[in-house]
Formats: structure tokens, sequence, C-alpha cells
């Protein structure tokens, strides 16, 4: 049976940070407290946490949950922001950047806590379930990439040794999760280290803090955009196949920035649908990857042209009904305007004349 944690109060100075925090990018594993803190400062809203508990003290019943370390200082595995804060107001030396947000922090405030509640486990093991629920499926979310990560090292932890269908669905019961949803988050982890490992296919900027996981998750539901990458679920290794060039292009379709500075490809619902449309169909899929057509053009290629017509015509009203909306408003019309009007009504007129010749040729 398992031994329960152990209710302590710990000196700061006895306390330090996990380099290897699920919520750190891969990037800063095993690096300094300073290296860590800079990164929470900059991206972890540090300094409201540092004005919460300078104002009103470490709350007791937040306890950080640690495990004594071989040079017998506690490792806090949960709690590494607050721990954070709390090592900033007594040694505001510590910051590397936001050094002007810390002064007037600490001229704000009052408290600087030394005496901090814990609960000291024997092995980190032990922390994973209560993680598990509180991260994954609780009220403090991590993001995506996070949750993936400390999925997979559970994964590899204490489930390597069975396949992935029998393994999800053993962390599914731990964390209170789907099994398919586990699933396709570890299949798309697996994905991302190989993105990783090819140092981001040398895509401009991309790396793993401007990685959006979400977009491989999302794909992984669309079953042509699958497909395309050589995903096979029904596989008990389901990238063993995977094609590393489709990979490339995929990553370079949403992350590959062109001279304006946008993707071919925007990772939302919408263009992940149609980009499964596209990938679904052997015209569409050749004028999208092979011609360069971009994402509209390449799905009106697809069976769907009646449902892009009218909406093409629905937003093209949409828009007109907004401008004679603020018409009157205007002291100074463009140059153009007479001629684009000209061309409304010249392409109103087309798409009658076009839409009632069909009609004809029907009788």
């Amino acid at each position: 049976m398992t031994a329960k944690p152990k209710y302590d109060i710990l000196k700061l100075s006895d306390l330090k940070l996990d380099p290897y925090n699920p919520r750190l990018p891969k990037s800063l594993h095993g690096q300094n407290e300073t290296k860590i803190i800079e990164y929470m400062l900059l991206d972890a809203s540090l300094i409201e946490l540092m004005l919460a508990i300078g104002e009103n003290n470490f709350f007791p019943g937040e306890q950080l949950l640690t495990v004594k370390d071989t040079d017998d200082k506690y490792k806090v595995i949960e709690g590494n922001r607050r721990l954070s804060a709390v090592k900033l107001l007594s040694n505001p030396e510590l910051a590397t950047v936001q050094k002007t947000k810390i002064e007037k922090v600490l001229e704000e405030t009052k408290h600087r806590p030394q005496d901090i509640p814990c609960l000291i486990f024997n092995s980190e093991s032990e922390i994973h379930n209560y993680l598990g629920y509180r991260h994954i499926t609780g009220i403090k979310e991590w993001k995506l990439l996070e949750k993936a990560r400390y999925l997979n090292g559970l994964r590899i932890e204490n489930y390597a040794h069975i396949p992935i269908d029998q393994a999800s669905r053993e962390i599914a019961k731990i964390i209170g999760s789907r099994m398919d949803y586990v699933r396709r988050i570890l299949i798309g982890y697996e994905i991302y280290s190989i993105i990783e490992d090819e140092a981001f296919f040398k895509i401009r900027d991309l790396n793993d803090t401007t990685f959006h996981f979400n977009y491989i998750a999302d794909s992984l539901n669309k079953a042509n955009i699958t497909e395309f990458l050589g995903v096979d679920f029904t596989s008990e290794k389901p990238t063993e196949h995977l094609n590393e060039a489709k990979l490339k292009k995929w990553s370079k379709w949403l992350f590959e920035k062109n001279e304006q500075n946008r993707t071919r490809l925007i990772g939302t619902s919408t263009d992940l649908s149609k980009l499964n449309k596209i990938l679904g169909n052997e015209s569409a899929r050749n004028a999208w990857d092979d011609k360069g057509l971009d994402l509209d053009r390449a799905y009106e290629l697809t069976e769907d042209v009646s449902q892009i017509f009218s909406e093409s015509i629905k937003k093209s009203i949409e828009y007109l009904e907004q401008a004679d909306n603020i018409v009157h408003r205007i002291n100074e019309f463009y140059v153009e305007l007479d001629e684009d009007l000209t061309s409304i009504r010249k392409l109103t007129a087309k798409i009658k004349n076009t839409k009632d010749t069909a009609e004809d040729e029907k009788f």
C-alpha cells in the first residue's frame, strides 16, 4: 500500500524548481533556475501571482507537492509557478526580465513568505495520478502540448510494454478521460516528436514554443489528412508507416510564412475541414499540392461547389449590406468606386444569365 504524503512546513531555501516540469518547453528541460524563471516571467503571468502572494501571503491550503531530491532539498513537482513567485519576492535578483514590474510589486506588498506548506511524497510517480486528474481533466488546464508531453511521459513510465490502445485505456482511467482522446494525443505527440527531431523542418521561427499542437490533434480527427500522413489508427503502431515527406508538406502548409507573413493554411476547424476534403479528391489534391492553388480555389474542385456558390453569394450580400449601412457617413468616396459598382452590376447580370441558361437547358 502506498504511504500517504506527509504534510510539513518547509523553508523556502530548501525548495527548488522542477527542471523537467511538463509545462516547460522541452528546450528548457534541465536548464538552471534563472532560465526557468525567465521563461515563466514572460509566459506565465508571474507578476500577478507575485502581487497576490505579496499582498495576501501564501495560502496554507495551496500546498506545494514535493519529493526529496538527492541533494536533500525538495523538488516541487506541482506548484512551480507559486514557488517562482515566492522566490522572486525574496530574491528579485533572480529575474533577468520584467525588473521594473518586479520592483513595483516589492514596493506595493509586504509579505515575503519563507515557511511554505508542502505535501511530501515518497516518489514523483505517486503524484502523477493527482496531476493527471487535475491538469488533464480538471479545472486548471495545461496547454495541449503540455498535456501531450505529460501523457507521453506517463505512458513511457508505466505502459511502454503494452500496445498503445491498451495504454490509452489505462491512462484514460487515471485521468478520467476518454480512451480515444488519450490515444489521439499520444499518437499526435509521436508525430510532434518526429517534427521536433527534424528541427521543425527548418521552418523559420518554428520551435517548441511557437508550434500549435492542436493542429496535429485536430488533423488526426480528419480521415483524409490522417491517410495522407500515413497514420493508421487500426495498427498497434499507428505511426509505423508515417510518410515524413508528406508530414513536412503538412508542416509547411500550416507554419511556413510567405513574404506577406501568411501561411498557406490556417489551423482552424474550417480550414482543416477544407483541406480534408481537398485531400480526398484527386483533382483538388493535385491543384492544391502540385499546382499551388490556394485553399478556396482548390476546395471549389471538390463536390461542394454548390455550397461554395451559395456561401459566396450570401457573403457578397452581407458585405454590400454593410457598405449600404455606412455609405451616408462617407465624406469622400474612393476614386474607383463607380468602376467597382459597374463591375458588381456586370457580375450579377452575368451570374443570372448563366443560371437562366443552365435552367433552360434542363427542359
